[in-house]
């Protein structure tokens, strides 16, 4: 994907009314801490777009980034953070259903993993719960330079069993430092996007 054009353009709070937008959408879940905002500013090519913190909880809103006006990169809000309130979760979580269940260009749901790390409760939560809104996440390992070349396949086989991942489920190592696996992601993208949307699909099985 050649990026001739990338900006914020909607941004959504816990009141705010979703946007109806006429390109497909991709989405990004994942852990405050795990490095969605580096892995959107990666994808895009720019440094700061999507704004990155060492506080994790940064993203507190549901994110449309517009792409060369042809799709949408949407940054959902980090859970697992632990300075926020039970009840703010709680309405960070119905704000992140209400999108899942009533976007028309959502087409997939990209799931961010620390690959250093085994899945956490919080992580296995969110992949049976996204699982459990109709998506098949692809899972994306992030901060692969933090790791040695030798550590790679047995840190993915811990992320794979951590969560429990089907064979053939899709998971992509990624690195905001060196842009590997960008032009993996990139690729299941524009696969994924030149599809139809969920509505089409049902309007034609009826």
């Amino acid at each position: 994907m050649i990026i001739k054009q990338a900006e914020l353009e909607t941004v959504c709070g816990i009141t705010s009314r979703l946007p109806d937008n006429l390109f497909p959408e991709v989405a990004f879940a994942g852990k405050s801490n795990v490095g969605k905002s580096s892995l959107i500013n990666g994808l895009l090519n720019r440094r700061s777009l999507a704004r990155t913190s060492s506080q994790p909880g940064k993203t507190q809103t549901i994110n449309f980034y517009r792409v060369n006006q042809e799709l949408y990169l949407v940054d959902l809000p980090g859970y697992g953070y632990a300075r926020v309130s039970t009840e703010i979760k709680e309405k960070w979580g119905r704000m992140i259903e209400r999108y899942l269940h009533t976007s028309r260009q959502l087409r997939a749901v990209f799931l961010l993993i620390d690959i250093r790390h085994e899945p956490s409760a919080n992580d296995r939560t969110m992949y049976e719960w996204i699982v459990h809104q109709g998506y098949e996440p692809i899972i994306i390992a992030t901060k692969l330079d933090k790791i040695k070349r030798s550590q790679i396949q047995k840190q993915i086989r811990i992320v794979r069993d951590g969560l429990g991942l089907l064979p053939g489920s899709r998971l992509i190592p990624f690195s905001a430092e060196t842009k590997q696996g960008r032009d993996e992601i990139w690729s299941v993208i524009e696969e994924l996007t030149g599809g139809k949307t969920k509505e089409e699909e049902s309007s034609e099985e009826n």
